[in-house]
């Protein structure tokens, strides 16, 4: 064996990022006792990239030892690796033996009354844990000390972490504009290679679910693009996939790549798999949940959801939408009500995010099952969410909200406006599934107007993309629907029993759930029941495109 050679070749590969490589050679060196603790350093970080997380835990305590042994030029970079173990043993679950290295290191630091970067390194958790009890203005504090500590010590990684911690703080206090600037200050340093593998996953992770959180779907999409750049460039690179991957599959699914959003998301669950009790693992199911549903397969759906709930993730609104699919409209309406009636949220947290989908989903079922009241105030809530954040992606939320409940309300003129406004809004966001629907809302409101011809291409339009992402079942409502436009058969009664023709007669005249119940001496249960069962008949999904078809099937 020509040790050197071998040793050689092994730090190559590591200089390469050709981690596998660099992993497998060390450690055949190291397990014939040829590695100095600068090898071992690299073992550990090849180890640590590799998903070997074992392995590396192990050769960092080896390597935190050796330094210690060193006297006091080893006292800083044992500190570091210290540090270092504790960070990683947080991110991986193992909370009291992450505490456990910090307070050693820190103990190690002030026993030789040392001062440097590491102290830096230090303040991190507790940045980290102000975000998580939502004091931005203390984490915004903490992370600016960090950046002071960087800077003073020209630690290329510890102000890399500040101005992450910074940024995160900027949007958990609503700055959205100061908050982009610092988090794309951070990745600059990061793209230009001036930090460790370490720091660099890291902080790739950190921004995605920072941007995600600030609902700025361009800026996720742009440096999701850059982490898979990354990744792709580094030989058997294992972690920063969990949380990130689920975020990835998220603005995958927004710019209408299904197919590839539910292949990360399920490599996101079989990474997650691997770490016993992984929380993340709830957050990966709902998603994988989400795109089941959007699909078509609805007892898959269900099953994902219920694994998310068991992770403890809440599987709403994502049920309540699932419900309303399966027919289930009371489930539906009791599993989102029990949601939306929750305070609403003011602060630019991942809380906000959960509600910005609540009262998208309240607004969807409100209309659904003809309860235009509780649709109309989940709509002005979505708007002034939407002036509060300042976000491109809840503004076309609340605009295609808004002209879906100017339809059901009666005003197709009104609704045709708001929503091609949206329309514009969700082709500059390059969303297509978003788009989609609100072409199927327009070709509703044309066809209400007598403008048939119009409402024929928009149905068309929508029809394509549906094919083309694979959402059967707005496919499916999309072909019910425009038969009266195309086949003109205006005595076809659309198989309704004459219970469901007097139900249809006066909701087409403006009549709320409580006028039609107090008309036909019957509960409002069984008039939201006989509406959902004619919507499903008729292939629509609102009051105003139910009061369009009687219109046109002279049922008034």
């Amino acid at each position: 064996m020509d040790i050197q050679s071998d040793l050689a070749r092994a730090r190559g590969a590591c200089e390469r990022r050709a981690w596998l490589d660099g992993y497998e050679a060390l450690c055949v060196l190291d397990a014939n006792g040829h590695l100095g603790v600068g090898d071992l350093e690299r073992l550990a970080l090849a180890a640590y990239l590799t998903g070997h997380e074992s392995d590396a835990f192990g050769v960092m305590e080896r390597v935190h030892h050796l330094h210690l042994g060193a006297g006091a030029q080893g006292v800083a970079p044992a500190a570091r690796w210290g540090i270092w173990l504790g960070i990683l043993h947080a991110l991986a679950g193992n909370h009291a033996q992450g505490g456990g290295w910090l307070a050693r290191a820190e103990r190690i630091l002030d026993e030789a009354d040392l001062d440097g970067p590491e102290r830096g390194f230090l303040l991190v958790p507790a940045g980290l844990q102000a975000l998580d009890r939502g004091d931005p203005a203390a984490a915004d504090e903490v992370f600016a000390q960090v950046s002071e500590t960087g800077r003073r010590f020209s630690d290329a990684d510890l102000l890399v972490m500040g101005l992450l911690g910074r940024g995160q703080a900027s949007v958990a206090a609503g700055d959205m504009r100061q908050g982009a600037a610092q988090l794309d200050e951070a990745m600059v340093a990061v793209t230009t290679g001036d930090v460790i593998p370490l720091i660099a996953g890291i902080a790739y992770c950190a921004v995605i679910i920072a941007c995600r959180d600030a609902f700025d779907r361009r800026r996720a999409q742009e440096w999701t693009a850059a982490l898979s750049r990354w990744c792709d460039q580094q030989q058997g690179l294992h972690p920063y996939r969990g949380q990130c991957l689920v975020h990835r599959s998220e603005i995958m699914q927004f710019h209408g790549e299904w197919t590839d959003a539910l292949a990360e998301i399920r490599r996101a669950c079989e990474h997650l798999s691997r770490h016993r009790g992984d929380p993340v693992m709830g957050m990966a199911r709902y998603q994988e949940a989400e795109l089941l549903r959007l699909c078509g397969e609805l007892d898959a759906a269900e099953a994902a959801y219920r694994e998310a709930s068991a992770w403890g993730h809440s599987p709403q609104p994502g049920l309540a939408l699932l419900r309303l699919a399966q027919g289930r409209s009371d489930e539906a309406v009791a599993a989102v009500n029990r949601v939306f009636e929750q305070h609403p949220l003011t602060v630019a947290t991942d809380a906000a995010v959960r509600r910005a989908a609540v009262l998208s989903a309240a607004i969807e079922i409100g209309l659904a099952v003809g309860d235009l009241p509780t649709a109309e105030r989940a709509t002005a809530e979505l708007e002034q969410v939407a002036a509060d954040f300042g976000s491109d992606y809840l503004r076309a939320s609340a605009r295609s909200a808004r002209g879906e409940v100017a339809l059901a309300g009666g005003d197709p003129a009104t609704a045709n406006d708001v929503l091609r406004e949206a329309l514009r809004d969700w082709q500059r966001l390059d969303a297509p599934y978003e788009a989609a629907r609100v072409r199927t809302a327009m070709a509703r409101a044309c066809r209400s107007m007598g403008d048939l011809d119009t409402a024929g291409l928009e149905f068309e339009a929508a029809r394509s993309t549906f094919e083309q992402l694979g959402a059967a079942p707005d496919v499916t409502a999309l072909d019910a629907m425009r038969q009266p436009v195309e086949g003109g058969g205006l005595d076809a009664p659309g198989g309704l029993t004459p219970r469901e023709v007097e139900v249809l007669q006066l909701v087409a005249t403006g009549a709320s759930n409580r006028e039609v119940a107090e008309a036909l001496v019957i509960s409002e249960r069984t008039v939201a029941r006989h509406l959902s069962n004619l919507f499903t008949k008729l292939g629509v999904s609102t009051r105003s495109a139910a009061t369009a078809w009687a219109y046109e099937h002279r049922l008034r």
